[in-house]
């Protein structure tokens, strides 16, 4: 349905400057990082980019990636989800238990592990969607539930996984790892899931407003529901990631600080922690500067702690920067367009999406 309003006088937008978005911002960071620290590698002797150093960084990104894709769209929703440290170590310890060193169980305890990460993700999504429970708490509350369970019955490597699937964390092509390309086809997937379907419209209305969602026919619950399942899918992957490294299931996994690395990944990448607006190609570049700073910390042999410190004053120069932008519109999703050229004082029409878009 087309529908004719006027407009008010306007410069011409030919004349004004595109703003550069949220997105771009990030990988344009990224490009600048590579070459700072690649010239402080060098100065140093080293050569960043040696295929070492390469696989490494791509390693890097694989693991924290799985989470901060499923992170992002429940951040998207306007949630957070601190159990997925927790659903990475239960998920590599259930896939290797289940695997017990024989190739032909590999898709049992594969998909034992996920269908148990969508199980704990359903039961975020209801706690937070139907009990009204704070994210942060109800997603604390769940991981910490896993916790005591993995330090009650596991006290070391448990599991056992053949060598098939632990092709899965080392095979590499060239420098690139499998369990890399793997992540950026998960990546993809959410970029068609947020932008061409009416479940990712429905994300970014929910974490847009709720109220406003819910009034125009959304079922807001479900939709939630759905972001936490994902989520904890996606951690699930990532446990069977560090099951295949291992060759065996690690309880000790949710120390490594998945859970706040994912959202600070998330944010770095330009997504609004209030919900509403975000983006996964910049959450991939958000893994990315990261991956890259923990890379070239290493190779630079800097000190722990202030490795820590510098990783903060990063995140947080990025977010400062996104809110002085107020956060570029350009990373959210356009639900109207102009169906043809703004005139200057005439009048503008106005299609409605007739896909996609908030349900009437």
């Amino acid at each position: 349905m087309t529908t004719t309003v006027a407009a008010p006088a306007r410069p011409d937008s030919a004349t004004r400057r595109r703003r550069i978005g949220s997105t771009e911002i990030v990988w344009l960071a990224l490009v600048g990082i590579l070459v700072i620290v690649g010239a402080l590698v060098a100065a140093r002797g080293g050569n960043l980019f040696s295929t070492a150093n390469t696989a490494y960084m791509l390693t890097q990104t694989s693991l924290l990636g799985f989470v901060a894709i499923g992170q992002t769209l429940v951040i998207v929703c306007r949630s957070l989800d601190l159990s997925v440290g927790y659903v990475v170590a239960l998920c590599s310890i259930i896939g290797a238990t289940t695997m017990a060193g024989d190739p032909s169980r590999v898709w049992l305890g594969v998909l034992t592990a996920l269908g148990t990460a969508a199980l704990i993700g359903l039961v975020n999504g209801l706690v937070i969607a139907k009990l009204r429970v704070n994210a942060f708490i109800a997603t604390l509350g769940i991981g910490l539930i896993i916790k005591g369970y993995l330090d009650t019955q596991f006290k070391g490597p448990a599991g056992e996984v053949p060598t098939s699937f632990q092709m899965f964390g080392y095979t590499r092509i060239g420098p690139v790892p499998i369990s890399t390309i793997v992540m950026l086809s998960l990546a993809v997937a959410g970029v068609v899931l947020l932008t061409r379907t009416r479940s990712g419209y429905h994300m970014f209305a929910v974490g847009g407003n709720l109220d406003v969602a819910r009034l125009s026919g959304i079922r807001t619950d479900r939709t939630v529901i759905l972001a936490h399942v994902l989520c904890s899918v996606c951690a699930g992957v990532a446990g069977l990631l560090i099951a295949a490294r291992f060759g065996t299931g690690n309880a000790l996994v949710y120390s490594y600080g998945l859970d706040l690395d994912s959202i600070a990944a998330v944010v770095l990448g330009g997504t609004l922690l209030l919900g509403g607006r975000g983006s996964m190609v910049g959450t991939v570049g958000g893994v990315a500067i990261l991956a890259v700073l923990d890379t070239a910390f290493n190779v630079l042999d800097v000190d722990p702690f202030f490795k820590d410190v510098l990783r903060g004053v990063v995140i947080i120069a990025a977010v400062a920067l996104y809110a002085r932008r107020q956060i570029d519109p350009a990373s959210s999703r356009a639900r109207f367009r102009p169906s043809g050229g703004r005139l200057r004082g005439g009048p503008v029409a106005v299609t409605e999406p007739t896909t996609g878009g908030v349900s009437k």
